[in-house]
């Protein structure tokens, strides 16, 4: 089975390279970034400016080959790709939830941006706390140990 998908708009941060890049949002307090919808999008967006907060779903366009095991940011054991958040995926899709500051006709000013430069978007979804069902029972997995490391740790080479 082939699936295509289609950009709906681009991701612009101030990020032109992936190295040295937050690796998640909440390491990317304060850095702003912008959404430009496509023009056949735009209607898309109507209602979107009374949530605070929203999930972008994109393709990881600089990643060029899959891995399965390998040596995420924050740990120098090799592990499962499906066990990170590591970029180098079979399907190279991204996810991240960014503060939605303001919308000015088909552009969407968003902060706390992980993202790089001209990124691909593929979907946008309202986030709703309420909607993501957690409690206080979850696990971390191998990241227990390693979590402080987020603030501060930047990209690098390794899945490019």
């Amino acid at each position: 089975m082939e699936i295509i998908f289609k950009p709906i708009g681009t991701i612009y941060s101030p990020f032109n390279e992936t190295t040295g890049m937050p690796i998640q949002p909440s390491a990317a307090i304060g850095i702003h970034g912008c959404i430009i919808m496509n023009d056949e999008f735009i209607e898309g967006i109507k209602d979107l400016d009374g949530f605070s907060h929203i999930i972008l779903i994109y393709y990881l366009h600089l990643i060029e080959h899959s891995q399965l095991l390998v040596n995420p940011f924050m740990d120098s054991v090799e592990r499962g790709i499906f066990s990170t958040r590591a970029p180098a995926r079979p399907n190279p899709i991204g996810l991240s939830v960014v503060r939605l500051i303001d919308i000015q006709d088909n552009n969407l000013i968003i902060e706390n941006v992980d993202i790089v430069n001209g990124t691909p978007l593929l979907d946008i979804k309202p986030y709703v706390p309420e909607c993501e069902n957690y409690d206080d029972d979850y696990r971390i997995g191998w990241l227990t140990g390693n979590i402080y490391k987020l603030k501060n740790m930047k990209s690098d080479e390794r899945f490019k």
